[in-house]
């Protein structure tokens, strides 16, 4: 059974990059967007994982939903 795709109003691809450039192209984006709107990131670098939680943590933005396929890392992140 295939899983419902998480709808995105924008999509940030970084694969490839390191800590802490995912984070910041994925800070530049969000504020590119509107309140309640949501970006997909896409990532490979593993520590992205611990750094996107511990931003949304410190932020009014949300993580919808977390994917971790092979070495690829999605995320779906509402602006708060």
């Amino acid at each position: 059974m295939r899983r419902m795709e998480t709808e995105n109003d924008l999509e940030l691809d970084v694969t490839g990059l390191q800590c802490p450039m995912p984070l910041l192209k994925a800070k530049m984006a969000l504020n590119t967007l509107q309140p309640q709107q949501v970006l997909k990131v896409i990532a490979t670098d593993p520590g992205s994982e611990r750094d996107f939680y511990s931003f949304v943590a410190q932020s009014r933005h949300e993580i919808l939903d977390f994917r971790k396929e092979d070495a690829r890392y999605s995320y779906w992140i509402r602006k708060g």
